[in-house]
């Protein structure tokens, strides 16, 4: 499967509406904000159709993939998207990443936590939340929205530190660029050692430089040791 794919499900009361742009989506979020309704419907719908009364709109196939025979259902799914919800242990696991690396498919997941085995993109971890569509009628309209967005980000004006995974060019670049302020440069040897090099050379006005195609895990790492840091240092979370 290559490109984007939107689906819209829902009944007589909830409808999603998002678009599946690579092969690895997280879906993020607390408790009653209808994750898992959403998987539920996508299941419901695969077993009984539209006797369930729900409704699917999709160019490919909707498909769910849970319980410890995960490893036989798999094989026998191709060339669809496949909602994951966070309950199921295998997420976590090497060997369920080794399944998917040359799956067919499109995978949604759900999970409150980093999923370090799995190169899923910065730009593809989402919320849900009400659209405002259809405000003051029956339904309730769900979107995706995307966490770490530009918009949400913090901006610094004057950087002191530069913190770059790549060893080679990215790290000569940054080192030849001139930078107001003259920053330092350090490379962290990969994406796994940037959370551990910011903590021991992170300063207030640091910027990181990493491939956020396969960043998101380390992203929220490193977000979240942001937020324990407080008015300590400000770690903007662009990713380049």
């Amino acid at each position: 499967m290559k490109g984007s794919y939107s689906v819209r499900v829902g009944n007589s009361k909830l409808i999603y509406e998002f678009t599946i742009r690579r092969n690895i989506t997280i879906l993020k979020g607390n408790s009653g904000t209808g994750k898992t309704t959403l998987v539920e419907m996508i299941q419901e719908y695969y077993e009984n159709g539209r006797l369930s009364g729900i409704q699917l709109e999709s160019s490919v196939p909707c498909r769910t993939l849970a319980g410890r025979d995960w490893k036989i259902i798999l094989p026998t799914i191709q060339n669809s998207l496949v909602f994951i919800d966070e309950e199921n242990d295998f997420l976590r696991t090497k060997e369920f990443a080794e399944a998917i690396r040359n799956s067919s498919n499109y995978y949604v997941i759900i999970t409150r936590e980093s999923l370090p085995y799995l190169p899923y993109s910065v730009n593809e971890i989402y919320g849900v939340r009400e659209s405002g569509k259809y405000v003051g009628m029956k339904h309730v309209y769900n979107e995706f929205y995307r966490i770490y967005h530009p918009d949400n980000i913090g901006e610094i004006s004057v950087v002191d530190t530069v913190i770059v995974e790549d060893t080679n060019s990215g790290y000569d670049f940054f080192s030849s660029l001139r930078i107001k302020g003259n920053p330092k440069v350090i490379s962290s040897g990969g994406k796994a050692g940037i959370l551990r090099v910011l903590l021991e050379h992170g300063s207030r006005n640091c910027l990181i430089v990493a491939d956020g195609a396969a960043f998101g895990p380390e992203m929220e790492r490193v977000m979240k040791q942001a937020k324990k840091f407080g008015k300590r240092h400000h770690i903007p979370a662009r990713v380049i």
